[in-house]
């Protein structure tokens, strides 16, 4: 009935779909296989895409040929960038989503990859040759033969649902939970864990008074997350915010002696950037109120997103409380928010390929590595599905580094740090975030993907142009001359001290009071120069001049760290018999088995002297 494939993916979450597209689109036959077919990229939780940090995510698998941006920009109802006020490194592209619109243009976009097969049935165990993965056997008592298999398994190893008191199996409301493949990992040698996530209640837009709230528009002009032309709709839907108080934080204590998270009932941590509204008033008992995002779920249904509102106490503490709420007075509730239990994989056990050391050719991406949200888990899978097939077709393995993609960072966190928590993607997690920026994804990370063959060449060359273009605009900036009668009035205007003398345009614009837009209405040449290019590259030229000082010294550090990081270390090094290492640096060094001296500096419990031991060693 199967042909053999080359990679088998389990799970069409964001990380399945994401490895299934990469996989597919490198030339290996795959078959995806989910529990439904009709919940493909489902957004299980908030129907929002990017935000800080993870937007810049978003545009790195864009720029690397993924398609999370392109299904993202297509299925938008409202784009913002965030935190424009502070430097280009914070500035994060986010977008409301019409979720049912969201899950069909993923689908749509994977029946349209050459090379992705389908099948709906639950994968009960993973089918080995010796230390080799060969397959999958399914629900249905099919076993299906592959070279690799890329595990997505996402929350529904052996999930429960909890709200209030009842508890149920299931990886999301409404849909079963997978169960015997953690046990069988479990006696292939793995380790495991167990995580809780939660979700809001969904209540009934036409029951809500949106005059009692701030209403939250998106930015005048619409962004994007994909760098390709994506066709999308310019109009944007209205978000509101809305704010609990007393009367409500009141009415949910009441719920807290049936609630599964103070009982005891639930045994897993959950995420500590995103808790539960039951949470954040005993947590932070001193706060009057907490924020709530009023959000749409799409263009044609009525259904909203109580964002800051997730919480597992039981449903009608959930609506007393909901009544209370600004607007929210005549509430109407679709169902109520649940907390879910599910097992997880510390990450420690897998190569920075996302490979698993126990078995080869298996690969885990999404949530069973303990992350949290859709972006970190489609960076993953994106990862995973490379590097399988790279790994079966014996070409060369995909490692991002920590100085070229928030990828880097997160994938060289998880296996080198693990976690204990779902793990959240922040740009304080990047010390090079500077170089990092969401703007410039496209110049970091197509080349890589043109030589994989992920991107064409008419990709990379529209790259190749927005950096001579920018670089350009540099260059005549720093060689062109102002004279000070013809800019002085205007500088005032804005704040900034006249000139005294001619100076060059480059130093004009690194000032802080001017901006591009500035010079274009001083100086009528330069508008008309500037009409040439497109919105993002003058925006490459401007963070060029603005911030190059800034970007010398990080390439510097960038520089002096790449030493360390291209110091490689055999994987099979016995470090047991380097006495010289503190006991505990060989015990951390051969669990994680790190595969650059930069990476054994970041494991926990390696001392910098464990470090200047294994340089001699290496040297030598």
């Amino acid at each position: 009935m199967f042909k053999k494939y080359d990679i088998i993916v389990v799970g069409a979450g964001h990380a399945g779909c994401e490895a299934a597209a990469a996989a597919a689109n490198l030339g290996s036959s795959v078959l995806l296989i989910t529990m439904n077919m009709g919940t493909i990229a489902q957004m299980s939780c908030n129907p929002a895409m990017g935000g800080v940090a993870k937007g810049q995510i978003v545009r790195e698998i864009d720029a690397m040929g993924g398609y999370s941006g392109i299904v993202a920009d297509k299925s938008t109802i409202q784009f913002r960038m965030l935190n424009l006020s502070k430097g280009p490194a914070m500035w994060s592209p986010r977008t409301q989503n019409d979720r049912m619109r969201f899950s069909e243009e993923w689908r749509s976009m994977l029946e349209k990859t050459p090379n992705v097969d389908f099948w709906q049935d639950t994968v009960k165990e993973i089918l080995t040759k010796g230390d080799k993965v060969s397959g999958v056997k399914t629900s249905l008592g099919i076993e299906i033969e592959s070279e690799a298999v890329v595990l997505t398994n996402g929350t529904f190893l052996n999930g429960i649902i909890h709200i209030g008191e009842k508890r149920f199996g299931g990886g999301r409301t409404a849909e079963k939970s997978s169960t015997g493949l953690t046990e069988q990992l479990v006696e292939l040698g793995f380790e495991a864990g167990r995580m809780k996530t939660g979700t809001p209640p969904r209540v009934d837009g036409r029951s809500l008074d949106y005059s009692k709230m701030e209403e939250q528009w998106g930015d005048p002009v619409r962004g994007r997350f994909s760098f390709t032309d994506v066709e999308m709709s310019s109009d944007q839907r209205c978000c509101w915010i809305t704010y609990t108080n007393q009367a409500v934080h009141d009415t949910l204590k009441e719920g807290f002696e049936k609630s599964p998270m103070f009982t005891g009932r639930i045994k897993g941590l959950g995420p500590r950037y995103c808790p539960s509204i039951e949470d954040k008033i005993n947590r932070f008992a001193e706060r009057e109120r907490h924020q709530i995002f009023v959000e749409p779920e799409g263009w044609n249904t009525v259904e909203i997103y109580v964002n800051g509102f997730s919480t597992s106490l039981p449903e009608d503490v959930q609506y007393r409380a909901l009544t209370q709420i600004p607007g929210f007075e005549n509430v109407k509730m679709f169902r109520p928010g649940y907390a879910i239990e599910y097992d997880y994989f510390p990450p420690t056990q897998l190569s920075l390929t996302l490979e698993t050391k126990v078995v080869k050719n298996l690969f885990f991406a999404g949530q069973i590595n303990g992350t949290t949200g859709y972006e970190e888990a489609a960076s993953q899978g994106f990862i995973a599905g490379i590097n399988a097939h790279q790994k079966i077709k014996d070409q060369h393995e995909l490692i991002m580094k920590r100085s070229e993609s928030y990828i880097g960072v997160l994938i060289d966190d998880l296996v080198t740090k693990g976690t204990e928590e779902p793990y959240r993607m922040f740009t304080s997690r990047a010390e090079h975030r500077l170089l990092l920026r969401q703007d410039n994804a496209d110049i970091r990370l197509s080349p890589i993907a043109h030589k994989l063959g992920l991107i064409n060449d008419e990709r990379l060359e529209k790259v190749t142009k927005k950096i001579k273009d920018s670089d350009f605009l540099v260059t005549y900036l720093k060689n062109t001359s102002i004279e000070a009668s013809e800019v002085n009035s205007f500088l005032e205007e804005l704040g900034t001290s006249p000139l005294s003398q001619n100076v060059k345009m480059f130093s004009l614009l690194s000032r802080p009071q001017v901006d591009m837009s500035d010079l274009r209405k001083a100086i009528p040449t330069f508008n008309n120069l500037l009409n040439s290019y497109d919105k993002e590259t003058i925006e490459q030229a401007e963070i060029k001049v603005k911030y190059e000082s800034y970007f010398e010294k990080e390439l510097e550090i960038v520089n002096k760290m790449r030493k360390m990081e291209d110091q490689e270390i055999n994987p099979d090094f016995n470090y047991h018999n380097m006495v010289s290492l503190s006991k505990e640096a060989r015990e951390k060094l051969m669990k994680i088995k790190p595969r650059t001296l930069g990476q054994a500096s970041r494991i926990s419990g390696v001392s910098p002297s464990d470090i200047s031991v294994l340089m001699v060693h290496i040297s030598k």
